[in-house]
């Protein structure tokens, strides 16, 4: 539940800085990159072989994240290796990924991982949005 304490007036002055931070998340494909990069380490040439992306959009989403801050590269010989920077980011990419992949807590927790939620009946496995790598699923209220 959330803090009953919080004035209106507080919540209306984060709310900006919530709504530009959540806006990092909102297209699947920078999703996607923000999980790969939040398991670990990844190089240029890694993220670019395994999530199959074009370097000029490879390019531009790890520029948008490393000016929000939320990624950081670190240079070897002639690669250059991204990271999450910011906290905030592991902290929601956990939460994401124990909510939508089922994937098991980082730290230890009495909360049992949640089942993944599943597509839509109505989508077609495996179907893609143009231009995207990946898609979510729709929340649906458990029984």
């Amino acid at each position: 539940m959330i803090d009953p304490s919080l004035s209106p007036e507080i919540m209306q002055e984060k709310a900006v800085e919530a709504a530009e931070f959540m806006r990092l998340f909102s297209t699947p494909s920078r999703l996607m990159l923000l999980c790969h990069i939040a398991r670990k380490e990844r190089s240029v040439g890694e993220i670019q072989d395994d999530l199959d992306f074009k370097q000029p959009a490879l390019s531009q989403q790890l520029a948008e994240l490393r000016q929000a801050g939320v990624v950081q590269t670190r240079r070897e010989s002639r690669q250059v290796y991204y990271s999450i920077a910011d906290d905030r980011v592991a902290v929601v990419m956990t939460m994401l990924m124990q909510m939508f992949c089922g994937a098991a807590p980082a730290v230890e927790t009495d909360i049992p991982p949640a089942k993944p939620l599943s597509a839509p009946a109505n989508r077609k496995s495996g179907a893609v949005f143009p231009g995207e790598m990946a898609y979510w699923a729709r929340l649906e209220k458990a029984v």
